[in-house]
């Protein structure tokens, strides 16, 4: 009698170890207090060197603030749109000011977004969150001498599923705006397809259900849109980061759009943000390119 074949949570996974395994992002990394103490140093660096406006409000609850970062060259200044990881559940925009070293330095004026975490509210309403603070920096960021014919958006880990699904909104019923209002989108080892997260150590934090799932893996939902978008992830990642990024990058490319991938030589999960410190980097010239 045959064996008979051991039951699947997702894909090729058959235990949430498996699961965990691969998306438990501090296990490739070496050092996971010196990864972490890195963007705390060098997030208080960009504070005492760069000119900043911090905690402005973009919407009606105390979470939904920016942290902007003016260009420090002529108006009006490309922009980029910065967020966050940490998977929906931890952390705050002030941790990751060091992503507007080099795009400061490429005279690019920074927004950085805070925005509520689970399970204090869902998913959902994190997407909600970061759609509004975009369609205020198009409507405001010319005050800070930012151009809004030419906002890139970005995001890292959980931040590249919210980057996506801000290209996937329906700015002009939903907001007023041009339907495609972002000149480029920069998403960094994101989670496109949200299913496997279900059966993972994060389900009790971010909670998730068929309905959150399928209206929030982006990777499933791509629509015609003329905003070109650059997928990257660290090649010391584990593998289904490049899994999910491959899948996103696909999706966009069927849905008749712009899209490059590339993984990131010697990165981890945190490792590849560094980039975005070094006006010279890989992640950098990419931002440069894309607000052209």
């Amino acid at each position: 009698m045959a064996a008979s074949t051991p039951p699947r949570l997702y894909r090729d996974f058959a235990s949430q170890a498996q699961i965990d395994a691969q998306y438990d992002t501090l296990r490739p990394v070496a050092d996971p207090a010196a990864a972490r103490q890195h963007f705390a140093d060098r997030s208080a660096q960009a504070r005492a060197q760069l000119r900043c406006v911090l905690d402005v409000p973009f919407g009606p609850t105390l979470a939904e603030t920016l942290d902007i970062f003016p260009a420090a060259g002529a108006a009006p200044a490309p922009v980029f749109v910065f967020l966050h990881g940490g998977y929906w559940r931890a952390n705050t925009s002030k941790e990751f000011s060091c992503v507007a070293l080099g795009p400061q330095a490429l005279g690019f004026c920074t927004v950085v977004v805070n925005y509520a975490l689970c399970p204090q509210v869902s998913i959902d309403e994190i997407v909600r969150q970061c759609r509004a603070s975009l369609a205020w920096v198009l409507r405001h960021i010319g005050a800070y001498g930012g151009d809004p014919a030419r906002v890139v958006v970005g995001g890292h880990s959980a931040g590249g599923q919210l980057g996506a699904m801000c290209l996937e909104t329906p700015w002009a019923r939903d907001y007023g705006l041009p339907d495609d209002p972002l000149r480029g989108a920069l998403l960094v080892s994101g989670i496109y397809d949200l299913a496997p997260l279900r059966y993972s150590y994060l389900q009790p934090m971010i909670q998730l259900d068929e309905g959150l799932i399928s209206r929030n893996s982006p990777a499933f939902a791509a629509r015609r849109c003329a905003t070109p978008m650059h997928l990257v992830w660290g090649a010391r990642e584990q593998t289904e980061f490049e899994r999910q990024s491959l899948l996103m990058h696909g999706a966009w490319k069927a849905a008749g759009n712009e899209a490059e991938q590339a993984a990131l030589p010697g990165c981890d999960h945190f490792s590849v943000l560094h980039g975005l410190e070094d006006p010279q980097s890989d992640l950098c010239q990419r931002l440069q390119r894309l607000s052209a």
